[in-house]
């Protein structure tokens, strides 16, 4: 695995190129641009203020709900984005596959940085949320060095795994999406992680999003450090996604221009 990433150290350059040639592609001819990295979360916030602060009430942790959807918002949008265009960038990269080498892990890694992009962009909305609801910034913000590596780590674990497997069972194309909403309800983004019973903590919790979001709460809105037990064992997931998922994909990429 050393050895791998030493070599994809040395096509930075390309990872660099074809990440801006995702997000070009991705707004091109469009007229927002890349403001539509703000409007899905957005549009997603305004839909569930509506539906669980005013018809249907749901405890969020004292926090108005708006700024209490849309910090979790964003690390999901985050992933669900990196996901759905980095499990197909393999078999939507055919014809470069076949015509010339370069460390194929590059592909899912560009679907990853491009996600990122928007992100930092859509996290522009979450600070002047906190500047409108008067959210206090304090030291414990410095938590983010910590939770965006871990946030790539997790996702990058993810999008190599599923890559690989997209190119060998066409099917899974129809699979992600359902998995993506199913995912969605069981990491506490509409809803807090303190209403799910003891007995289904430890359940939830297998999810590495489910720690991921609990934490970007507490730093941001609360000006707490996160639950390190939460945080453990998103660490500890996340880590075991990206050393598995690596693996697996360097264990079938050289396959890759036979199978398209």
């Amino acid at each position: 695995m050393i050895f791998h990433i030493k070599e994809l150290y040395k096509y930075r350059e390309l990872l660099w190129v074809l990440t801006a040639r995702e997000l070009k592609v991705r707004y091109k001819q469009t007229s927002l641009g890349v403001l539509w990295a703000i409007i899905q979360p957005l549009s997603l916030m305004l839909i569930f203020t509506m539906v669980f602060s005013y018809f249907t009430k749901i405890n969020s942790e004292g926090l108005p709900y708006p700024i209490f959807s849309y910090t979790a918002l964003l690390p999901w949008t985050f992933f669900q984005t990196a996901v759905q265009f980095g499990s197909m960038s393999v078999v939507n990269n055919s014809g470069l596959i076949t015509k010339v080498w370069f460390p194929r892990e590059i592909l899912p890694l560009s679907s990853l940085l491009a996600a990122l992009v928007d992100f930092l962009i859509a996290g522009t909305l979450l600070i002047g949320l906190m500047i409108f609801y008067g959210t206090a910034i304090t030291p414990n913000i410095f938590w983010l060095l910590l939770l965006i590596p871990l946030q790539m780590v997790i996702t990058a674990g993810i999008n190599l795994l599923l890559a690989a497997l997209v190119v060998m069972f066409r099917d899974l194309k129809f699979v992600i999406p359902l998995g993506l909403q199913i995912l969605f309800y069981a990491t506490p983004i509409i809803y807090s992680i303190n209403i799910i019973p003891d007995r289904f903590v430890k359940l939830v919790l297998a999810n590495p999003l489910t720690g991921l979001v609990d934490s970007y709460r507490k730093i941001l809105l609360q000006g707490q450090p996160p639950n390190f037990y939460y945080l453990s064992s998103s660490l500890v997931t996340g880590l075991a996604l990206l050393i598995s998922g690596y693996w697996f994909y360097k264990r079938v990429d050289k396959r890759f221009a036979d199978i398209i």
